[in-house]
């Protein structure tokens, strides 16, 4: 598959697209780029002139003023390589190569050209660095633990997790994509415990996208999918550089993307989406109440609606004899079944999460509470709805809240629907159906060719330590072996068992 994929790509570059870098001369680049206005290019006329050429809206002028010109000035009757050596400036390169000119003057090199009539010049960066500051995580807030998120600056967030992983064995690989961004990928693994399998797929899969633009890891993460149809994230998108450097501690491969500010990391399962990092900050009594509340609040949010409408439409000998009354009283005047009634309410609530969603921050949450209050109260009044099914789609909306990440609290705001129209037609039946229909789809799932549903399936005993609850670090000394890790080992149990507490 790989053969015919990389055969396919050379045949599509050996295709005629135009006269590329690579055919021009130096003077028609130079001619290309002083079309726009933001280039500049201009000669210093003094005893030995060279010529400057370079995009300002991408160069820091203050290194183009204080750290080059003035040795040029100087130095411009050395040779090419003796003047790098001049220059105060690292990684100057010497090169007649024009697609490597073209490529540095639009990442922010200063082209220097000591005689524009031959073709040897020097490239010497002076990108301008625009980044913002580090800020605290917005998606994924927690009140004990580090309050760093990841930035813009592909840099800045490789810097952010040598930090916490300051080993020579953590790899980075670059890869450029995008035929017209030029998107740098970074790809982050420890090498030694990383599974290769895992990094020679993540690496064949970002090298064969084949696209215009990659402006986020977004994009990256629908093209690498391994069922770019499912709804559900098969890679989990994070903006905590502590939420990396443990996953790569357990075998895991991250890939960063220059321009965004999150992470993907995989292969993942899914019981992964419903872990909290905050949860290894907290002791482990606590996080495993919390890990449980949160699966149990998405099932909740999934369920709770259609079994409403599959026992009101079709089980009425299912409600409790006391709780019958309640909900007669509570129907009596409602003028739609509970099908519509339950969609009312469900789109109601969708369009006041993609209200407060789109609006500014304090507008937003003013909306939101506001919003849900008043028309909750009109419904109720107007005889449009039941209070009782108001209270249920309330708290399934607050439930489907639960979930930490972002990409699968939305997977649940989507599959609520089509258990609503099964619920519709064949009741308690019609939910059982459509509830095996997820399972099935969720069994052939897969996260970088590792079972989505493990560790429950293929069953793996010795994952469940960290899954559904989350047992102590020193029960915990095995890597999770769906990572296929090369050292499985994280601690030596007998010693981290042992009690040296000093004696009175």
């Amino acid at each position: 598959m790989f053969g015919k994929r990389q055969k396919k790509k050379e045949k599509a570059a050996s295709k005629p697209s135009g006269q590329s870098g690579s055919q021009l001369t130096i003077k028609q680049l130079l001619d290309k780029c002083k079309a726009s206005q933001d280039f500049v290019s201009f000669t210093k006329s003094d005893q030995h002139p060279f010529t400057i050429s370079y995009y300002k809206s991408m160069v820091n002028p203050d290194l183009v003023h204080r750290d080059l010109i003035p040795y040029l000035t100087r130095c411009s009757l050395m040779p090419l390589k003796q003047l790098a050596s001049e220059i105060p400036v690292e990684t100057i390169e010497h090169t007649k190569d024009v697609q490597k000119i073209q490529d540095s003057l639009l990442t922010g090199s200063v082209l220097v050209q000591p005689d524009p009539k031959k073709a040897d010049c020097l490239l010497v960066p002076a990108a301008t660095a625009e980044k913002r500051q580090i800020s605290v995580p917005e998606t994924e807030f927690s009140v004990v633990g580090p309050k760093e998120a990841f930035v813009e600056a592909i840099e800045v967030n490789i810097n952010m997790i040598r930090k916490r992983l300051p080993i020579p064995e953590l790899h980075v690989k670059e890869v450029k994509i995008g035929k017209l961004s030029k998107t740098r990928v970074t790809i982050l693994y420890i090498d030694g415990i990383a599974s290769q399998e895992n990094i020679n797929t993540l690496l064949q899969r970002v090298s064969d996208i084949e696209y215009d633009h990659i402006l986020d890891s977004s994009y990256v993460l629908q093209m690498i999918s391994d069922n770019q149809n499912s709804p559900f994230p098969q890679l989990i998108n994070t903006e905590r550089p502590d939420r990396v450097a443990a996953v790569l501690a357990e075998g895991k491969v991250a890939l960063l993307v220059d321009g965004s500010p999150s992470a993907l990391t995989g292969p993942t399962t899914l019981v992964e989406f419903f872990s909290a990092f905050e949860d290894y900050f907290l002791s482990w009594h606590v996080a495993s109440v919390f890990r449980m509340i949160r699966l149990l609040g998405v099932l909740f949010s999934v369920l709770s609606t259609p079994l409403y409408v599959a026992v009101l439409t079709f089980h009425y000998e299912m409600i409790p004899t006391d709780l019958l009354g309640t909900l007669i009283a509570s129907r009596s005047g409602i003028p739609f079944p509970p099908i519509v009634e339950a969609i009312i309410l469900e789109l109601s609530i969708e369009l006041l999460r993609e209200a407060g969603a789109r609006l500014p921050s304090k507008v937003g949450q003013t909306i939101g509470i506001v919003g849900g209050i008043v028309i909750g109260t009109a419904a109720v009044q107007a005889g449009l709805t039941s209070n009782v099914l108001l209270i249920i789609v309330a708290l399934a909306a607050l439930a489907s809240f639960t979930t930490p990440v972002y990409q699968m609290s939305n997977t649940i705001r989507l599959i609520r629907f089509p258990f609503l129209i099964f619920a519709q037609f064949w009741g308690l039946l019609g939910v059982s159906i459509c509830f095996a229909f997820v399972m099935g789809h969720m069994l052939r799932l897969t996260s970088l060719g590792r079972p989505y549903l493990a560790p429950l399936y293929p069953l793996r005993m010795v994952d469940l330590k960290d899954a559904f609850i989350r047992l102590p670090f020193n029960r915990q000394g095995l890597r999770p072996m769906q990572m296929r890790p090369a050292d499985p080992a994280r601690l030596n149990f007998k010693r981290a068992n042992q009690k040296n507490d000093i004696e009175e």
